[in-house]
């Protein structure tokens, strides 16, 4: 198979089958054989029933379909772990992305090798206060952090290899970031393309402002992790071995003072009087916190399961896959109280 589509949505029942039919036409166009994968992320509208349909009618549409909202990360995790296609596109349901772009994308990860095309909408049809500009320092502080010199991390319409896209792991609300966490698994030939953005034509967005206050505390995350997620202790080791030394020299300090004036017969007061005692305490609390807290992450890498990060209730035209730990197999067409 050539492409998967993967496509996340909640409540947008207007534009999916003008999005269904749009795809379909340019696959057709360019001879591609393809996969259009709906993830409905607990959508209250009818957003379901048009997928339903829509399956039935094409036998390339998959559906996969939550029993609540758990976000576009944990949909992104279903859509790529069900993707077949040698190319993966990623694009979001409500029109703003074009399908158009799809043939240039495959053709840069195929012919050129990339392993990840991120877009770049250069000229945005969103508010400019209450997205455009927060937008702005969010991909600035994003290229401070990572290394990476990409203008749009958070664009829905990306391009991946099919290994890049088995290769990580998409979790929390770590979607914005997914460029790094492909940087981080070790694939290094990422690109951007510039695409073409259009005004929003249904419905209104899903995100607000507070999204920009979540991306920015996720980014601080994934800059730790990526530095010491494997290796707690290198950090807090260290910081604990920093406390212990002041603490050290505190203490060193105060035993010095005190010899040195009963040496000389100078007036001296209670060790429990200097506020160096105070700071050589406090130092040397702080570092033992810290090397718990070390040994502490260490234990829990060795021992941590992952739990059940969403459940599904439905699907179309697929298999659920397998796995003990990230989701829970149901018939489809079903739902089941239990999982609830």
């Amino acid at each position: 198979m050539n492409i998967s589509v993967v496509i996340p949505l909640l409540n947008e029942q207007e534009s999916l089958r003008e999005l269904h039919d749009w795809i379909a036409r340019v696959m057709q166009s360019n001879r591609f054989s393809y996969e259009i994968i709906f993830i409905d992320d607990g959508s209250t509208d009818g957003s379901w029933d048009t997928i339903e349909s829509l399956a039935s009618e094409n036998k390339a549409v998959r559906g996969i379909r939550f029993f609540r909202n758990y976000g576009k990360s944990q949909a992104l995790h279903a859509g790529f772990r069900m993707a077949q296609g040698d190319v993966v596109i990623t694009m979001d349901a409500d029109l703003q992305d074009n399908p158009e772009e799809i043939p240039e994308l495959y053709e840069l990860i195929t012919r050129q090798h990339y392993d990840l095309i991120s877009g770049w909408k250069k000229k945005r049809y969103d508010a400019v206060l209450s997205k455009n500009i927060p937008s702005k320092l969010f991909n600035w502080a994003a290229r401070k952090t990572s290394g990476l010199k990409l203008h749009d991390f958070n664009c829905g319409l990306k391009a991946y290899k099919k290994v890049v896209i088995k290769n990580i792991d998409v979790y929390g609300e770590m979607h914005r970031y997914i460029p790094v966490l492909v940087k981080n698994a070790g694939f290094t030939h990422i690109e951007e393309k510039v695409v073409r953005h259009q005004s929003r034509k249904y419905g209104k967005t899903k995100f607000g402002i507070e999204r920009f206050i979540h991306g920015f505390l996720d980014l601080i995350t994934i800059w730790f992790l990526s530095r010491f997620g494997k290796r707690p202790m290198h950090l807090f080791g260290a910081l604990g071995v920093l406390m212990f030394f002041i603490g050290f020299l505190s203490a060193g300090y105060i035993g010095a003072d005190k010899l040195y004036k009963l040496y000389h017969q100078q007036p001296t007061i209670l060790v429990t009087q200097n506020p160096w005692f105070f700071i050589a305490l406090t130092t040397m609390i702080i570092g033992s916190q810290l090397f718990l807290a070390g040994f502490l992450g260490e234990i829990i890498l060795r021992t941590k399961t992952k739990n059940d990060r969403y459940k599904i209730s439905g699907t179309l035209n697929v298999d659920v896959p397998e796995s003990g730990n990230k989701t829970q197999k149901v018939t489809t067409e079903t739902r089941d109280n239990d999982n609830e």
